[in-house]
């Protein structure tokens, strides 16, 4: 017998998404029930943002001790002691799990229903086997999972690791392989490389970290084939060895190549986590990945009392936009009979990689056809880097060659997290070059990449 409840807005998934979804409609004063079927946590903290950067911190500081000699300070040599580098990982991870369900559990009880919900109809979720719910409007929040082939699943068994697995991994591995150069695929290879750990990096493309300027990209492609090995444009095939090692296969420019590898790392990709909500029984149209089709701009799906946020509309999967998202669709779900949806601000969009050096896309992608109206503004020596010992990078500005504006950019090089930002919000003030020249710029620092960019655009004549 399944217990009946009612509720003004029910929020599946009590990820990023979900919670400020949650947070947003009881503010609206609704009745909002938060379901959540694993153990809560967020993937930001437990499988992502986090212990990513936690791995990170340690490859930078081995390398950065590896490389002292540079400044004329000799070490005796640097030591990784894996098992205590992924120890102190799983140690600071944990404890921003439990920062998140510290919040959960200052929820109400009776405001929380554990299971797996699926739809029953367009207003109601069954959840197991033990709760009906009737809700006025329903927010999908149910965030997003890796996809592993089948045929690699079946090769590497317990060898094969996601972003979800590889962080409770007790120790380094000797050999790694990682498939899938897009951003999550490049920082961790990475991070493994300068832990010492031996890693080639797959993909059966030719771009790494998502670059699509092509200036930028060789840059980048310069600046990775050094620290780590790149096997690019080239399908692998996966046969597990005797020893338990995965033996990998592929052809590169018509010559079989093959590697041992003792874990395989797949960042290929991820998928909207939808299969289980039954969605054909909602009457919505679904598309190619099963995520109904929706309004960017309210999040709602057609013209249904059902709205979508965070990684699984898979419109923008970072954590910013998933808190983001998640507030306007329970803001919305909750007012959606008493007035008129509200629409998200115009916002550029904002992408960081950390790479180290960082790379960052802002606003405007680069498209070849769009860029014959565009002032390109460039950058490729920062004084501040050469006196850090750092890969100076290269820095590309995009402004309108009609208006002046400033539209976006792609960068590459030291600290370009924090120069996206900048960029981000000239963006969204509609600033040109000029505008930002006339605010201060301290000197030596990498905000002068910055400057020199702008200047190059100011020079070309654009406002």
């Amino acid at each position: 017998m399944l217990k009946p409840i009612t509720c003004d807005v029910a929020v599946i998934g009590a990820g990023s998404a979900g919670l400020a979804a949650y947070r947003a409609a009881k503010a609206e004063g609704a009745r909002t029930l938060l379901i959540e079927a694993g153990p809560g946590g967020t993937t930001c903290a437990r499988f992502g943002c986090m212990p990513s950067k936690l791995l990170l911190a340690a490859a930078r500081a081995a390398r950065d001790a590896d490389r002292a000699s540079t400044f004329g300070i000799k070490t005796e040599g640097v030591v990784v002691h894996g098992r205590a580098v992924m120890a102190r990982v799983q140690r600071e991870r944990d404890g921003f799990v439990a920062d998140v369900l510290k919040e959960m559990s200052d929820i109400p009880a009776a405001d929380k229903v554990h299971g797996r919900a699926r739809f029953a109809g367009p207003d109601t979720l069954t959840v197991d086997d033990h709760t009906l719910i009737t809700a006025g409007a329903i927010v999908i929040a149910t965030g997003a999972r890796p996809v592993v082939p089948q045929d690699l699943r079946d090769a590497c068994q317990e060898r094969v690791v996601t972003h979800e697995t590889v962080f409770d991994l007790e120790t380094l591995p000797r050999t790694l392989a990682v498939i899938g150069a897009g951003p999550l695929g490049l920082e961790l290879a990475l991070a493994f490389s300068r832990l010492g750990v031996k890693t080639t990096l797959f993909d059966e493309g030719d771009r790494i970290g998502a670059v699509r300027d092509p200036v930028v990209a060789s840059a980048v492609r310069e600046t990775f084939e050094q620290a780590l090995k790149l096997e690019l444009g080239v399908h692998v095939q996966a046969k597990r060895k005797a020893d338990g090692d995965i033996l990998l296969s592929w052809t590169d420019q018509g010559k079989a190549r093959r590697g041992t590898f003792e874990y395989v790392l797949d960042a290929a990709g991820r998928a909207p986590a939808v299969d289980h909500l039954d969605l054909n029984l909602t009457g919505l149209p679904l598309g190619d990945t099963g995520v109904p089709t929706f309004d960017a701009q309210t999040l709602r799906c057609g013209a249904s009392s059902i709205f979508i946020a965070g990684d699984v509309n898979d419109a923008r999967p970072v954590l910013h936009e998933a808190s983001l998202q998640g507030e306007l669709a329970g803001r919305n779900a909750a007012r959606r009979r008493r007035r008129r949806l509200q629409k998200r601000d115009p916002m550029p969009s904002l992408a960081i990689v950390y790479s180290d050096p960082d790379i960052a896309a802002v606003g405007a992608p680069w498209d070849e056809e769009a860029a014959r109206d565009w002032v390109i503004g460039c950058s490729a020596d920062v004084g501040r880097a050469r006196v850090d010992a750092k890969t100076p990078g290269v820095l590309r500005l995009y402004a309108d060659a009609g208006s002046g504006a400033l539209i976006g950019g792609e960068m590459f090089g030291p600290d370009v997290e924090h120069l996206a930002h900048l960029l981000a919000w000239a963006v969204q003030l509609s600033l040109t070059a000029k505008d930002v020249l006339a605010l201060p710029f301290y000197h030596p620092t990498v905000e002068e990449g910055l400057r020199t960019a702008l200047r190059d655009i100011a020079d070309q004549g654009s406002r």
